[in-house]
């Protein structure tokens, strides 16, 4: 069966944009399942597709494969010439702990700047506990820049996973004006210029507009 990606609405599910650039840049061929969020059928449709009831979910020939860590190493499994993962045994092993501190953490910068791709103010004041997650965000991006700038201008050069999971990161930092550190901000730049992520881009803000 072909592979289906089942998201949630484009302009809010951060986690579905993250699976949802794993796959093009895997070059899968891959179907778009949208499920509208915080609809009185949201949960019914949500479960017919996955266990979780959550979205991403990528329905494929071995089953449902929900969560957006998940659904990369399925991909990356499945897909092993497009060089998801760093091919270098050691910034592998860095990208996968940078996304599993994301997968697993910053609660805070979640929780006070939740993604919202059409927005474009400043919230009044970020929570001393937010600042403090961006702060790490800066941080790992500063580090894998410099290991890596000379590859190219991703996290480790050339897109990767890591990439896809910081994304909506660099999206939110964006959205909520947030001022950045030199290589912080270029690195949002170089998202916001990314193809794939700007056709998630437009269509969310042709979604807002109904």
């Amino acid at each position: 069966m072909a592979l289906q990606l089942v998201v949630g609405d484009k302009n809010y599910s951060s986690w579905s944009l993250r699976a949802a650039l794993v796959v093009e840049l895997a070059g899968a061929a891959c179907d778009e399942v949208r499920v509208r969020l915080y609809q009185p059928d949201s949960r019914a449709r949500l479960l017919s597709h996955s266990p979780a009831g959550k979205v991403p979910v990528l329905l494929t020939e071995h089953g449902p494969v929900w969560d957006s860590l998940a659904i990369a190493e399925y991909l990356a499994e499945h897909f092993p010439e497009a060089g998801l993962w760093p091919r270098d045994v050691a910034a592998r092993a860095l990208a996968r702990s940078v996304c599993a501190e994301m997968h697993s953490g910053f609660v805070a910068l979640r929780s006070h700047l939740p993604m919202d791709l059409a927005r474009d103010q400043a919230l009044a004041e970020i929570p001393a506990d937010a600042k403090a997650d961006i702060e790490r965000v800066c941080a790992i991006w500063a580090d894998c820049r410099e290991r890596f700038a000379d590859q190219g201008d991703y996290l480790f050069g050339q897109a990767s996973i890591a990439d896809a999971f910081y994304a909506p990161v660099a999206a939110r930092l964006r959205s909520y004006r947030v001022a950045l550190p030199e290589t912080a901000a270029a690195y949002v730049e170089t998202i916001y210029r990314w193809p794939a992520f700007q056709r998630w881009y437009q269509a969310a803000l042709q979604e807002i507009k109904g």
